[in-house]
Order: structure tokens, then C-alpha cells, then sequence
């Protein structure tokens, strides 16, 4: 099987070689250029902003060793065995189970847990996802998504401007055009997608090093899967872009089936975790 960086490396290219191919057929070297650029400025600006817009958007509160001292010292045991500085500690009041990380970069990072997953968990379990969201800060993700989301973006950009670019026989005919405008963001889609589920896998993996108990995430992800189908959260509803960020997909109408789901299939990561506890990992 793959390493779950090479599906990420090989999946970027992917992404990058349909963008090229996509920009030179609808809009030529100029036109590829313009969506690429336009698709950058905005991920950049997400890349640096986008934390404290989410954090926000679910009136998260951070909180330090004295407003929530069990919380707050489990994740600071983790982060020192991670090797990561402290990242910043934040609580939603939400009843649904589940968890993020966010910020660019180790040094500006931040988790979030919402208070039912606290109080659903054991503190073992716990452990167990706070761990998975500190290997999404080790391993860099939020850069990972930033950069699929630019290319994947230029990509639709491309597609909704192809029809002005000229029809001359330097470019294909209108009803080619047309297939590539609807299929061309379809497969962004789908490589994206595929991009987020294989950095789950990398995540679990990563927190089930850092926690040392694979099983006690494993047990956490059955717990939480079980409660969020449940128990509605509303913020993710109305924000449905920020899914893919939770360690648990948090939409109210569950995940797309098959290659749109942003996380894989919850028995998929239980039956790694296993295998990896067998495995002494």
C-alpha cells in the first residue's frame, strides 16, 4: 500500500497536471496564468487568516491551564511528545462530538474541541483525538489543503471563464468546451477530496505514534461517528466548507458516499488503528 504521503504527492500532481491541461485547452498560457494568480491571492489570504476566521465563525474560547487544567495539560503532555511548540487550547460550546486543528504553521497553531466531545470521551480517549489533530499540525496539513484548494479553485475559475475565450482553432469548439467546463471541476473535486481523506489516514497514523494507544483513538472515532450523525451542529451546516477540517465529518446529512467524502469511511480508519496496535506501532 501507498505511504499516505505519496498518495498526497502523487494526487498534488494530479491536480497541477489537469490544471495545465484545462488552462491551455479553455484559456491558453494567459488565461491559466490569470486563474492561477487569482485562485493564489485568495488561499493566501486563507492560509494566513483563515484560523482566526473559523475560530470565530464557532465562537470558539481559548482557554489556558487555570479554565480548563485537565484539557489544557493533556494537550500540552502531547505537543512536548510531538516536539511541536504549545499550540493555542480553545473549547466550543456545541453538543456534538468533535475536534480541529487550525493555523499555518506549527508555530501559529491552534486546536479546538467541542464541550461534547469532553464529555463524551474517557480521558483516554481524549488523548487519543487531541493526538490526531497535533500529527494534522506536524504533518502541515492546513498548507496541503491551502494548496490543493488554490489549484482546485484556478481550475473552476478556468472553467466558468472558458466560454469568453475566443473560438478560434487554436482552442476547441463550444460543445468541447462545454464537456471540459462541467467535467473540469468535477475532477478538482474529486482529486481534493481525495487529497483530505488520504491526510486523515496520515493523521491517525501520526496520533496514534504520538499518543502511543492507536486503540484508544480507534475507540474514540467509533464513539464520536456514532453521536455526530445525531446531533446536529449548526455553525458546520451553515459553513459546510469548514467539514473537512473536524475529525469527524459534522454535516447533519452525512458524507457523499464514495470518492466525495472529505474523510474516509470511519470502519476503514478503525480497522487501521487495530491493525497498527497489532502491529506495536
Amino acid at each position: 500500500m501507498l505511504n499516505n504521503w505519496l498518495k498526497t504527492t502523487l494526487l498534488m500532481a494530479a491536480i497541477v497536471a489537469l490544471f495545465g491541461a484545462v488552462g491551455m485547452l479553455l484559456g491558453g498560457a494567459v488565461g491559466m496564468l490569470i486563474a492561477l494568480l487569482l485562485g493564489g491571492a485568495m488561499n493566501l489570504w486563507a492560509y494566513w487568516n483563515s484560523d482566526k476566521r473559523v475560530l470565530r465563525m464557532y465562537n470558539a474560547q481559548e482557554v489556558g491551564p487555570t479554565d480548563a487544567p485537565e484539557f489544557y495539560n493533556l494537550v500540552a503532555e502531547l505537543a512536548q511528545r510531538a516536539d511541536l511548540p504549545m499550540p493555542r487550547v480553545y473549547l466550543i460550546d456545541e453538543a456534538q462530538p468533535n475536534a480541529f486543528a487550525t493555523g499555518r504553521n506549527p508555530e501559529h497553531a491552534a486546536v479546538a474541541a467541542t464541550t461534547g466531545i469532553l464529555r463524551m470521551l474517557s480521558a483516554r480517549e481524549l488523548r487519543g483525538v487531541m493526538a490526531h489533530e497535533l500529527a494534522h499540525v506536524k504533518n502541515r496539513d492546513i498548507l496541503t489543503s491551502t494548496l490543493s484548494a488554490t489549484v482546485a479553485g484556478a481550475i473552476s475559475a478556468l472553467a466558468q471563464f472558458g466560454m469568453f475565450f475566443g473560438g478560434d482553432r487554436d482552442r476547441p469548439n463550444f460543445v468541447v468546451q462545454l464537456v471540459i467546463m462541467i467535467l473540469a471541476p468535477l475532477a478538482a473535486t474529486l482529486i481534493q477530496m481525495a487529497i483530505s481523506r488520504a491526510r486523515e489516514f496520515g493523521a491517525d497514523r501520526g496520533g496514534a505514534k504520538i499518543s502511543g494507544d492507536p486503540e484508544a483513538l480507534a475507540a474514540a472515532l467509533r464513539k464520536i461517528d456514532a453521536y455526530a450523525r445525531g446531533t446536529p451542529m449548526h455553525t458546520a451546516d451553515l459553513h459546510p466548507e469548514t467539514a473537512q477540517m473536524m475529525i469527524i465529518n459534522p454535516l447533519s446529512g452525512g458524507d457523499l458516499a464514495g470518492l466525495f467524502r472529505t474523510h474516509p469511511a470511519t470502519e476503514q480508519r478503525v480497522a487501521r488503528l487495530l491493525e497498527l496496535a497489532r502491529r506495536g506501532v
